[in-house]
Parts: C-alpha cells; structure tokens; sequence
C-alpha cells in the first residue's frame, strides 16, 4: 500500500476515532463526575478536546502502522 493511501486510511480511521471517542468521553464524564452544577458542560468539553483527540490519535497511529 502506497504512502498516501495509508495516510488517507489513517486520517479516515482517526475522524472515526474522534467520533468514538467524543461520545464514549461524554458518557464517562456523565455517570463517573461528582460536579453538581455544570456537568454536561465539563463532559461536553471533556469529550470534545480531551478524549476525543487522543483516541483519533490513537485510532490513526495504529491504522498507519498495521496497513503494510
């Protein structure tokens, strides 16, 4: 597989990765936060620039170093 091929895969696999990781920080944040009085905001934020860029790193890493 050529170079830009598995860059396209990885990037495809990583905006997947964003996506798995946004909702999955989401949930996480809602039922493990003891915050009262802006929780959906603090797993909104948490889910959007935390958890989900890291697993979209994640996700394009491993794509691009197991597509041979």
């Amino acid at each position: 597989m050529t170079f830009f091929k598995r860059a396209a895969l990885s990037l495809g696999l990583g905006a997947i990765g964003y996506a798995v990781g946004l909702f999955g920080g989401l949930g996480l944040v809602l039922l493990l936060s003891s915050n009262q009085h802006d929780r959906s905001m603090e797993a909104a934020m948490t889910g959007a620039f935390v958890i989900g860029p890291l697993t979209a790193l994640l996700f394009a890493i491993v794509s691009f170093v197991r597509s041979k």
